[in-house]
């Protein structure tokens, strides 16, 4: 069993805001099993290996709550053509890039299949712990439906119909059916459709997609497994229709209104904005042959998503951090922590990438923290998030130590 102390650190504190000098801390295997503040001395045995920080800033790992680490190129009509065996190696790359950016927690929301889950506990692939969200449910013409429109369609009203990221599935029987199917593959919770989208040419943002009957069905049976929903949803009538029907989590939300994030906190449902997918394809979708129809309903919600934020914070939504990034893209993930600080502050976002997503995920007290008990998961910064956000930006260059489950997967601490 691996065991190490940090020593001589400045320890972080998201849910407090502040960070506070000399601390230290004892990691054995996956878990954080002493925290010593004040000076306090860990000793260490002889077999232990000792950091000693040197006044860096020691924190939580991060966690992004809406990935798709499974979709490798923005160019979507070339997805739908490209090898599983070759998505799978263009996964791998992605997440260990997410893992050394900081985050050493995911949720996938939509695509990824249980081979790469598998290959990640493994250590085939030496990247963030990934809750799996499975093939998507969408209904026909909505925002998981990537099929063409047909002059010759075969209708059957028990018909799902799936493929590599969706199962497009109509009625409440056939979305419980479909529910079953991902939660028997052993995902960790279920995502659906419950609006129009960006991505998708033929679903305008303003609709509005699966009934209150037809979620609820999908929340039911996460619940018998001890799980939830999240769902994409733009406008407020798509985002009360969710959560009506018992969503645990709303994705993107960029057209929220106060009466909708009212209902929100009423029910306990999260917000996760993705600010950070908006900003780059709107300057690199066309360059990556993002469609040109997707394009155009960029200017719908890319402006508005910071005024979501603001609308969510001041009727106390709970407000999480997630960054949808596709394809050649994804080297911006940390850059959402810039865009949020235009209407959050420094602290308020920390907490969202690390204690809020945690509650999120269903794990208070074992991700976003440093505290007895927790995963080891822990970035050793040069410097002071709390003071610059940037610092977090980039490609992980500020991180001195990454640590997830307690293997050290980059250290650059000189030793004495």
């Amino acid at each position: 069993m691996s065991a190490f102390v940090i020593t001589h650190a400045a320890l972080l504190d998201p849910v407090a805001g502040e960070v506070r000098p000399e601390a230290s801390v004892r990691v054995e295997g996956d878990r954080i099993v002493e925290v010593a503040e004040d000076g306090a001395t860990l000793v260490a045995g002889d077999a232990v290996d000792v950091i000693d920080a040197d006044g860096r800033t020691l924190m939580p790992g991060l966690i992004d709550a809406h990935v798709h680490a499974a979709i490798t190129s923005l160019d979507l009509a070339a997805m739908g053509r490209r090898p599983l065996t070759r998505i799978g190696i263009e996964a791998k790359a992605v997440l260990e890039a997410m893992l050394r950016r900081g985050f050493t927690t995911v949720r996938d929301a939509g695509g990824l299949d249980a081979g790469i889950q598998e290959a990640l506990r493994l250590g085939l692939i030496t990247g963030p712990r990934v809750f799996r969200s499975g093939r998507v449910l969408s209904q026909t013409g909505g925002h998981g439906d990537t099929s063409p429109v047909s002059a010759d369609p075969h209708l059957c009203s028990c018909s799902i119909t799936s493929s590599a990221y969706s199962h497009v599935a109509d009625g409440a029987d056939s979305v419980r059916r479909a529910a079953r199917e991902e939660l028997k593959s052993g995902v960790d919770q279920i995502k659906v459709m419950a609006g129009g989208g960006v991505a998708t040419p033929s679903d305008p943002i303003d609709m509005v997609q699966y009934t209150e009957e037809e979620i609820r069905a999908a929340v039911e049976e996460a619940a018998a497994r001890r799980t939830y929903v999240l769902a994409h949803a733009y406008i407020p009538e798509a985002i009360a229709r969710a959560v009506r029907a018992g969503v645990r989590s709303i994705e993107h939300g960029n057209l929220l209104d106060s009466g909708a994030a009212r209902l929100m906190a009423e029910h306990g449902c999260f917000l996760v904005p993705t600010l950070v997918t908006y900003d780059q394809l709107a300057a690199f979708g066309r360059e990556w042959s993002f469609p040109a129809e997707s394009l155009a309903k960029l200017d719908a919600v890319k402006d508005a998503g910071l005024a979501a934020v603001d609308i969510a914070a001041s009727a106390g939504v709970r407000i999480g951090f997630g960054t949808d990034l596709l394809g050649e893209t994804h080297d911006a993930q940390s850059r959402e922590f810039i865009l949020r600080t235009q209407v959050q502050g420094t602290a308020e976002v920390l907490r969202s990438a690390t204690t809020v997503n945690a509650e999120l995920l269903g794990r208070p007290g074992e991700l976003g923290v440093i505290s007895p008990g927790a995963f080891a998961d822990l970035l050793l910064v040069d410097g002071n998030p709390l003071a610059d956000l940037s610092l977090l930006d980039g490609q992980g260059e500020h991180l001195d130590l990454i640590a997830r489950d307690g293997s050290v997967i980059v250290d650059r601490v000189r030793r004495t």
